[in-house]
């Protein structure tokens, strides 16, 4: 029984590919693999998290400290038409 055949069609993949396994003498299929393992283990890791969420968190930790019930509502500053007082 052959092995299950992956197939992508990418110039740039497959010429990166081909690049490693001349530098490393390993085979492409071998480095695919590696590179899927090196990846997934990274995103398991949290390392490939979009910058966004590293502000969340700071917010998140700053609201730690906040009165529940608080809000930023400074209704008392401003008249009807919403112009300072």
């Amino acid at each position: 029984m052959s092995e299950p055949q992956l197939s992508i069609r990418s110039a740039k993949a497959k010429e990166l590919a081909r690049a490693l396994a001349r530098r490393t003498g390993m085979p492409m299929n071998r480095l695919v693999e590696e590179a899927l393992e090196r990846f997934d283990g990274a995103l398991r890791a949290g390392a490939h998290a979009h910058p966004i969420d590293a502000v969340w968190d700071l917010a998140a930790e700053g609201r730690h400290g906040v009165t529940p019930g608080t809000t930023s509502v400074h209704d008392d500053l401003y008249d009807d038409h919403g112009l300072p007082k």
